[in-house]
């Protein structure tokens, strides 16, 4: 072999071992990131809005990749498929991922807000109580808040789910077009949709969660993905207890930082905002127990394949 060729396969060969050593360098220089879904007017939503969770996450050498969602249903899909690390869903969602083995696993939950679901009826109706709802047809969607609430309010007034005519409809325009068109006795909302519609059409309301359910919302990650992200998700909690605490305390301020972002009539905000109350709260078992109520009443109706225990959902990892 001749000498320069020696040289040249040597230089090739330190070329190489020079390239591994740096790959590892070069890789712990790359940002890490964790991807958040959420969705419009939810709590992760007003965080993304102050822009504090990017310099916080910046102090750790990580970044945020944001993600909106038109519902929970899409984001918990997104979630288990591991398009996404994190997201915030409602009270069915989590019910009905442990129910189809979707593998997600509740991390914290936040503060009720019964009075941000509800059932409207028109301002002329005669209808008074639930039980005047009676035989009526009744626009709900399906496994939402709004469905646990009346089945609830049907069972306190002595009814059954049955003795009303559930009418599954999907996004919320079309459940304000049914009750305007009058094909429907009544309609069940949640925010901002449910004070949209109040403001929008006059609507009156009928009940709201009050008594009913806590309609709390939760946040999911899969197990696995928690474990590894514990320190990033431990900043995220952080930042979103302060974002919390500002909403609490400057709803005014909340509703000017949310209404370009949404495109929503600022009046429809101050209205949603006003009956509600913010903070992320450690796993409990008070909150399994009332988790449980809607796996409870979901798996009556069979809305769900087979009965859970929402307990064995919970990871509780000391972050919140």
């Amino acid at each position: 072999m001749s000498l320069p060729l020696r040289r040249r396969q040597a230089l090739q060969l330190a070329a190489a071992g020079a390239a591994l050593l740096g790959a590892p360098a070069l890789r712990a220089q790359a940002p890490r990131t964790i991807r958040i879904g959420y969705q419009k007017f939810n709590t992760l939503n007003i965080l993304k809005g102050t822009g504090q969770l990017e310099k916080a996450l910046a102090d750790q050498g990580a970044k945020v990749e944001w993600h909106e969602f038109l519902g929970g249903g899409q984001l918990s899909e997104a979630l288990a498929a591991g398009a996404i690390d994190f997201g915030h869903a409602s009270d069915g969602i989590g019910v009905f991922q442990q129910a189809s083995h979707k593998g997600l696993a509740y991390l914290a939950a936040e503060s009720p807000y019964p009075r941000g679901v509800g059932f409207l009826v028109p301002a002329n109706a005669p209808f008074k109580t639930v039980a005047d709802l009676k035989g009526q047809r009744v626009a709900t969607g399906r496994g939402y808040n709004s469905q646990y609430i009346l089945i609830r309010a049907l069972e306190a007034a002595g009814l059954r789910y049955e003795d009303v005519e559930a009418v599954y409809i999907v996004t919320a325009s079309d459940t304000v077009a049914a009750l305007q068109s009058g094909s429907v006795a009544a309609i069940g909302l949640w925010d901002p949709f449910l004070a949209g519609a109040q403001v929008a059409t006059g609507a009156r309301l009928l009940f709201d969660g009050t008594g009913l359910s806590a309609n709390r919302t939760y946040h999911f990650a899969r197990p696995e993905v928690a474990r590894a992200q514990q320190d990033l998700l431990r900043t995220v909690f952080a930042e979103l207890r302060k974002a919390n605490a500002w909403s609490q305390a400057n709803p005014k301020e909340v509703v000017a930082t949310l209404a370009p972002q949404l495109k929503v009539d600022p009046q429809v905000l101050a209205l949603a905002t006003e009956r509600r109350a913010y903070g992320v709260v450690p796993l409990s078992d008070a909150i399994a127990q009332d988790q449980q109520l809607l796996a409870d009443a979901f798996a009556k109706i069979k809305l769900i394949p087979r009965p859970v225990q929402v307990k064995d959902a919970f990871l509780n990892l000391g972050i919140v």
